[in-house]
């Protein structure tokens, strides 16, 4: 007898409809998986064996043959299972098979048969609302993720028996609620912060612009606690955003208790992370650390230490907002549209240019640590800062400054000010503009002109850095209300790029 039940494979954070196709015939007794499985797909075997045998239900003693259409999509994972016991009940007449046309089955199978959490319930939501099918059938351990799509029922089991005395009509399974939101953790505020004006000054401006940022700063002078508390300054996540990040959190599995990512992302891998850890891959290839940034922020301490092809991988990702990662059977995108936040110390032993503690680096060893970060990932960097250490004085005034909530109002005006200008060519902020919009947008005028230019000649700008100087002056402009680039503007912009020849190793 055949018996077909649909489930769902995830590719990148899209959910394609798989149907397991479940054949039973006369012979020698066999099980055997067909359809592109990896290893925990073609393992389920003795799982659902197990699960079937444990839950008091007869497994057949005859040639089974499961078929995973359509059969050149590559599965992977272990939510197979569920789908797969469910088909060889069905096929032995243990169920009837009408209630199963539209409805998507998914779960991982203890041996004992109970159900565990499966990856990307979130996706699979969206393609139930997308076919328009009743809904789920997955794993209360994380069926809320998927709860939050409305429009699409889903049902929480805790087991293989509880799906059976469903869809036998015997005893209904139990609706699946999205979990509420939590209150917010207390925010790592500005105002904790001693001294460091001109830092904040340019999170600021990175913040309000979505600007790429680099702090240059001996040990100890704040860089890893100011870089902590730009997400708190950027403005909340839309529903959308919170649904697209949440869907890339669900494929990784990493979604806490099943709750949507309603706050931005701040991600800080330790540089010796590798290149698919960062970016993403694997034998069939997952989310990274950049993904997982997603409409947030990936945070980079200590970047000269990165593996060089760790850093370069990033060029083309942050300049399309998306990454791909190809194999040879497939290639798939994910979204990385992130603000990179950086930091490093001046050179090897870290305090060149500290008042406080002798530098005991030579030249050759500065000029060697810089250029471990080249030329092109440094020209997508927008803002270059120095953050120098304190003097005494300032550590020991414990007067608070501004709170995060004042500078993330005047950050969210200066994104509208932005939407509102962008919108008519489908950008949102100052640092997605290309030269058509900056020649639109931010014309330069007189003075502005001028002390842009010069400045170009002297720092040796690249034509990259050169149009971020703009994007940044206009971006300033934003933060204080004005239409129009003037020259104080471009004088503050060209302040955050003036390290460019300093780092590339053209002057000490």
């Amino acid at each position: 007898m055949l018996a077909k039940v649909n489930t769902a494979a995830v590719l990148g954070i899209e959910a394609l409809p798989v149907e397991v196709e479940v054949d039973l015939s006369p012979g020698l007794p066999a099980f055997t998986i067909v359809g592109l499985p990896d290893g925990a797909v073609r393992e389920s075997r003795e799982r659902v064996k197990a699960a079937i045998k444990n839950s008091g239900y007869s497994f057949p003693t005859q040639r089974i043959t499961i078929n995973l259409a359509p059969a050149d999509l590559k599965k992977d994972g272990t939510g197979f299972d569920l789908p797969i016991a469910i088909g060889i009940l069905l096929a032995q007449g243990l169920l009837p098979s009408e209630p199963f046309a539209d409805w998507i089955l998914v779960g991982e199978l203890s041996l004992d048969g109970a159900l565990k959490a499966a990856r990307g319930l979130l996706p699979m939501a969206f393609l139930a609302r997308e076919k328009g099918w009743s809904g789920l059938v997955a794993p209360e351990a994380n069926a809320s993720e998927a709860a939050v799509i409305k429009e699409v029922s889903t049902y929480a089991a805790t087991s293989l028996a509880q799906v059976v005395e469903h869809f036998s009509g015997r005893q209904s399974l139990p609706l699946a609620r999205p979990i509420p939101s939590a209150p917010p953790d207390i925010e790592e505020d500005f105002a904790d912060i001693l001294g460091q004006a001109s830092a904040k000054r340019a999170l600021e401006v990175a913040a309000a612009g979505g600007h790429n940022l680099l702090m240059i700063g001996p040990p100890g002078s704040g860089k890893t606690m100011l870089s902590r508390r730009l997400p708190g300054i950027l403005p909340p996540l839309s529903r959308e955003e919170s649904l697209e990040t949440s869907r890339i959190y669900s494929v990784a599995g990493l979604l806490k208790d099943g709750a949507l990512i309603e706050r931005r992302p701040f991600r800080s891998p330790h540089h010796t992370v590798s290149d698919a850890g960062l970016i993403g891959g694997g034998t069939v290839p997952r989310p990274g650390e950049l993904s997982l940034a997603h409409n947030g922020v990936l945070y980079l301490d200590e970047l000269p230490e990165f593996h060089r092809h760790v850093l370069e991988a990033l060029r083309q990702p942050l300049e399309e907002g998306r990454v791909t990662i190809s194999r040879a059977s497939i290639s798939i995108t994910y979204p990385a549209r992130v603000q990179l936040l950086a930091s490093m110390n001046p050179c090897p032993c870290g305090h060149l240019g500290d008042r406080l503690h002798a530098c005991t680096c030579g030249p050759r060893e500065i000029a060697r640590y810089r250029s471990r970060i080249s030329g092109p990932l440094l020209d997508r960097i927008d803002i270059h800062i120095e953050v120098p250490a304190l003097p005494v004085e300032e550590l020991s005034n414990w007067s608070r400054g501004e709170s995060s909530e004042v500078i993330r109002e005047r950050v969210m005006e200066a994104r509208e000010r932005q939407n509102s200008r962008l919108k008519e060519v489908g950008l949102w902020l100052n640092c997605q503009m290309g030269p058509r919009e900056l020649a639109k947008f931010a014309k330069l005028r007189g003075k502005a002109r001028e002390l842009l230019d010069k400045a170009a000649r002297r720092l040796g700008f690249s034509a990259r850095a050169y149009h971020r100087v703009i994007k940044i002056s206009r971006t300033i402009a934003d933060l204080a209300g004005s239409e129009e680039i003037d020259a104080a503007h471009i004088a503050e912009a060209i302040q955050y790029r003036s390290l460019d020849r300093r780092i590339s190793g053209l002057s000490s």
